[in-house]
């Protein structure tokens, strides 16, 4: 399974949102450069385009699959070397999409579990909390990227424990064959408390 032609098994229940592609880039410069000319070779919306921590570029997009295909393939000729992380899934899970588009994480009342992975890329968390959503019946209520973390990026998750525990190997499975984890819990029963600071 390569990062950018992965097909997991989904649920029967999945809800499928828009084609998103991401590229993260070891300097500014460049990224800044490769949006200015994304923008111009295809017809896709910018999500997300702006310095992370520790001195990195990240653009994320959506649009039609073939204007994603296109704006990936530009920015990667433009980037070179200097492209560090790329992304490219044909259907994000609805829940990514709106995590992504989201300013803060939101969580309320009792959870039966929570689970939470770390990873080093931003690519790799957003491809971590994807795979997680189709494997299990599981919610994302948070995904922190880069900025704040030192261009770490972590997802957290709450379901029933077994969900949990499911959707969480399947998302650190992903990370650690890429080399990209840095650690993953399963919290069963978290302390009612917990919810506030989440």
């Amino acid at each position: 399974m390569t990062r950018n032609d992965y097909n997991p098994a989904l649920r029967d229940d999945v809800n499928l949102g828009p084609c998103i592609g991401l590229l993260e880039f070891a300097t500014i410069p460049r990224g800044i450069e490769a949006a200015n000319a994304i923008l111009w070779e295809a017809n896709v919306e910018l999500i997300f385009s702006a310095p992370v921590q520790p001195g990195k570029y990240v653009l994320l997009f959506t649009g039609s699959i073939d204007d994603v295909k296109t704006a990936m393939r530009c920015g990667e000729e433009l980037g070179g070397h200097d492209v560090i992380d790329r992304l490219f899934i044909p259907q994000i899970h609805e829940q990514v999409e709106v995590a992504l588009r989201r300013t803060d994480g939101y969580i309320d009342g009792k959870l039966d579990a929570v689970g939470i992975v770390e990873t080093t890329t931003v690519a790799s968390a957003i491809l971590s909390a994807d795979l997680a959503l189709k494997k299990a019946n599981v919610d994302l209520f948070d995904l922190r990227i880069a900025n704040g973390l030192g261009g770490k990026s972590y997802l957290c998750l709450t379901g029933e424990i077994s969900d949990v525990r499911s959707s969480v190997t399947e998302a650190a499975r992903s990370a650690k064959e890429a080399g990209r984890l840095s650690r993953e819990v399963v919290i069963a029963n978290p302390h009612p408390e917990l919810s506030r600071y989440l």
